[in-house]
């Protein structure tokens, strides 16, 4: 599914990874239409972004590693990832995020420049108004 809204007015565009059942996600994705954002909507059990990609936002992120796992998920607590993140390095931990978009916290929401990891309206207000 894409979903796109008009940005001819100058708006942001948004990349928008989450997993389609996730209510956290539906709740964003409400947020993001009820304010008119335009945003692509990216499946993460079809997609994530590419390990360059990961290895650039982890690069440039101020947010430690962890925050960007979903610690809740059965794939984190499958493969002992609990012990494993705190002492990976941002390559293996971008090698993770891209091959298994159920390791992702979700909603994802990233413009370029700017990035939110999960959703709290708060936080979705001063990023993205």
């Amino acid at each position: 599914m894409i979903k796109a809204h008009d940005v001819s007015q100058g708006g942001i565009h948004l990349e928008f990874y989450c997993h389609p059942r996730c209510s956290t996600c539906k709740k964003a994705q409400k947020w993001l239409d009820g304010h008119n954002i335009s945003y692509t909507f990216k499946n993460l059990l079809e997609t994530s972004p590419s390990k360059e990609t990961w290895i650039q936002i982890l690069s440039k992120s101020d947010r430690t590693i962890k925050s960007f796992f979903n610690t809740s998920g059965n794939v984190y607590r499958e493969n002992n990832l609990k012990e494993k993140v705190p002492n990976m390095s941002i390559e293996e931990a971008a090698e993770w995020l891209s091959s298994n978009g159920m390791v992702v916290k979700r909603p994802l929401a990233m413009d370029g420049d700017k990035l939110t990891v999960g959703y709290k309206e708060d936080i979705y207000n001063q990023t993205w108004l």
